[in-house]
């Protein structure tokens, strides 16, 4: 299976998953740090276990456990807790499509003890992401039962591609059934090349900071630390970042010259065109857009950082003083109920832009957080869809005549963009939409826009799945 910073092909590896390109060498990424140090594989295959084993048996979120597991395994050389994260996300993202494979190519996986079982799930990915069998059983000292399995994984694909298109999906796609149907509905004779583009590992993206540098000196600087990157093709200011290091050890880093923010929500904030006089990022979180906004402002004016989450408050206000921003005003306010109508009621009608980066599915961000889409139920997406809708009506009450109000989700599910955009027009006659070509001009927009809305997906764009739109208040 190729892994590539670009958009992925038309053609899906999932359905040949052991053809000779995804059967050679092991993928250039692992093959550095074998030449230079070779993986103690005991040590790696214990610590991707239990990482493994708190997201999959006890429900923690993906990037807490392995910070967890890998905070206790002190031990680890670099390039072992990198191959750790690695093949721990690459089995998230082909969960569905693993146990599959392996419960026809090892008779009886289901009954197996559970570690065997993850033994075995982590293998067949490692083979399924294209390294040799035998090294892959030798590494995870199989027994000769499992090693038997791992060689006929192949026969289990040819398996998985005799099925009828509408049951090989789902599975090749490593998508619970109802979303699998969603993203159909989504994609339509694109689906199997939009999950396949969601099922690589994503970019490492910065975001330029403009209130300290552009794109061309942060790459200059960069180069000068020993990393490489290349420029976003869609965003003016962001960079793909190919030399891998920690980037949090960088002083280009702890100077604020750059931020880790991804292409896709680089362009959802660029829809704000946020001017120096009184902006609200309604659900800012921990920040990336906020910081983003504040340099289109030119620090200058008032940007007000709202969130329910006080310590996503605290870390925005950390990154606020690495990046030098002096125009953030933070505010933790109410989830719901008058108390939270009560804390509002200064900005109402005050503000020239308001962004409603709305809590969503997430389904746009899978290539990073590949576990979400096994939480995620039809009821958590019905509980999303009237969420965004009470969010939208109530930071709609902020905007003054002739501001505009920015909707974005990094969601691809259509009810969770269009028809909640679809959903408060239909109250509010006096918003109406304005194309974001309008925005970002006809020739990147027509790149990124389906109809009047901002919309990108990994297999089309190269970003993380996102949805903006652009609604104008009358004056």
């Amino acid at each position: 299976m190729k892994r590539s910073h670009r958009p992925a092909s038309k053609k899906s590896p999932s359905k040949k998953p052991f053809s000779k390109a995804s059967t050679g060498r092991p993928p250039r990424e692992d093959a550095a740090p074998r030449a230079s140090r070779p993986l103690r594989e005991d040590l790696v295959l214990q610590a991707c276990l239990e990482a493994y084993g708190l997201v999959r048996h006890e429900g923690r979120l993906s990037d807490r456990a392995l910070d967890f597991t890998l905070r206790r395994k002190s031990h680890l050389y670099s390039t072992e807790r990198r191959a750790v994260s690695e093949r721990v996300y690459a089995l998230l993202r082909r969960q569905r499509t693993v146990d599959y494979l392996l419960s026809h190519a090892r008779p009886g996986f289901e009954r197996l003890e559970t570690t065997r079982r993850d033994v075995l799930r982590l293998a067949a990915s490692r083979i399924l992401h294209g390294e040799p069998v035998h090294l892959v059983a030798r590494d995870s000292a199989l027994p000769a039962a499992d090693s038997a399995a791992l060689e006929g994984l192949p026969e289990a694909a040819a398996a998985l591609d005799s099925l009828p298109k509408e049951q090989r999906f789902p599975i090749a796609a490593s998508l619970p059934d109802f979303l699998a149907a969603k993203f159909r509905e989504t994609f339509g004779e694109d689906a199997e090349r939009a999950t396949e583009a969601m099922n690589e590992r994503a970019p490492l993206t910065a975001r330029a900071n403009l209130l300290k540098c552009d794109r061309d000196a942060l790459q200059k600087r960069l180069s000068a630390e020993g990393v490489e990157s290349k420029p976003t093709p869609l965003s003016p200011m962001g960079l793909w970042l190919e030399t891998r290091v920690n980037i949090f050890s960088l002083e280009s880093f702890r100077e604020g010259l750059l931020e880790l923010q991804d292409e896709g929500s680089q362009l959802l904030g660029m829809l704000v065109d946020a001017p120096p006089t009184r902006v609200v990022d309604a659900c800012a979180g921990a920040g990336g857009k906020t910081l983003q906004l504040a340099a289109q402002m030119k620090n200058r004016g008032d940007l007000h950082a709202l969130d329910v989450d006080a310590r996503r408050m605290d870390e925005l206000r950390k990154r606020a003083r690495r990046a030098g921003v002096h125009n953030v005003r933070t505010q933790l306010i109410p989830p719901e109920g008058p108390a939270a109508q009560e804390a509002l009621a200064p900005l109402k009608e005050k503000a020239d832009r308001v962004l409603v980066d709305a809590p969503c599915s997430g389904t746009g961000t899978y290539r990073r957080k590949p576990d979400a889409r096994y939480r995620l139920t039809p009821e958590d997406l019905a509980n999303h869809v009237a969420r965004q809708k009470a969010l939208l009506e109530r930071f709609s009450t902020l905007v003054k005549p002739g501001g505009r109000l920015i909707y974005g989700t990094c969601s691809v599910l259509r009810e969770e963009n269009e028809a909640v955009v679809e959903d408060f027009l239909a109250r509010h006659p006096d918003f109406s939409v304005r194309p974001v070509t309008e925005e970002l001009g006809p020739e990147l927009g027509g790149k990124v826009s389906s109809g009047p809305f901002l919309r990108l997906a990994p297999h089309l764009h190269g970003t993380d799945g996102f949805f903006g739109a652009i609604l104008v208040r009358t004056k």
